[in-house]
């Protein structure tokens, strides 16, 4: 078969909204998100051990920002920063792991860690896959939200739906906790979202249990 036609084909169906380099920086950025998941495992140990690295992260890669814009690399965490960055951040101070690691860190600080997990897993996976599921199958974009998609938003429903179940083996709180998960990732928050998504579930979750609805 011709290289041009397999080409079109891999560009076509593998990608309908982003070029491959995007995809793959898109699928490296989710990554890291997923693996936010381990943090709630980590703090069913220890955790105040997870809270300080959460803590300690913080300023430590915010200095390793600053250096990297000032032109000088730290190994491996400006390496990585630079790849994962989004174009809107070209040149600017690349705020999502701030808020990444700020959004879990109060989720274990305000809540119950089972809550907690909630708000972390629906960061984790929720809007871990809305944005591949958007830029890979996404074709209907919804309206005055920055190129967010329908697919995108049922992607993450449906994450969010089925690690709620898994915490609260609660079928219609998982069900309210997706819905909701789902109408907050589509807001154009930008790296925002990881800070408010983590903490309005954590809230709902602990709402829903406390006041016995549903």
């Amino acid at each position: 078969m011709d290289m041009g036609i397999l080409s079109n084909v891999r560009y076509r169906y593998v990608s309908q909204t982003a070029t491959v380099e995007t995809l793959l920086k898109e699928f490296f950025r989710k990554f890291i998100h997923i693996c936010a998941a381990f943090v709630p495992v980590i703090a069913k140990f220890n955790l105040n051990a997870a809270c300080i690295l959460l803590a300690v992260a913080i300023p430590v890669y915010s200095v390793c920002e600053i250096l990297r814009l000032k032109g000088v690399n730290v190994p491996v965490i400006s390496r990585v920063t630079a790849y994962a960055a989004r174009s809107r951040d070209a040149g600017r101070f690349v705020l999502g792991p701030v808020t990444l690691a700020a959004g879990i860190l109060l989720s274990l600080l305000i809540f119950p860690l089972g809550y907690a997990s909630v708000g972390i897993l629906a960061l984790a996976f929720g809007d871990g896959t809305a944005s591949l599921a958007g830029k890979i199958f996404g074709r209907r974009k919804i309206p005055g939200t920055n190129g967010k998609t329908v697919e995108g938003s049922m992607a993450c429903f449906i994450m969010v739906f089925l690690t709620s179940l898994m915490i609260t083996r609660n079928f219609f709180h998982a069900l309210f906790l997706g819905i909701s998960a789902a109408v907050f990732e589509v807001l154009p928050l930008k790296d925002y979202d990881n800070l408010i998504i983590p903490l309005l579930i954590s809230f709902l979750a602990a709402v829903l249990d406390s006041f016995a609805l549903f």
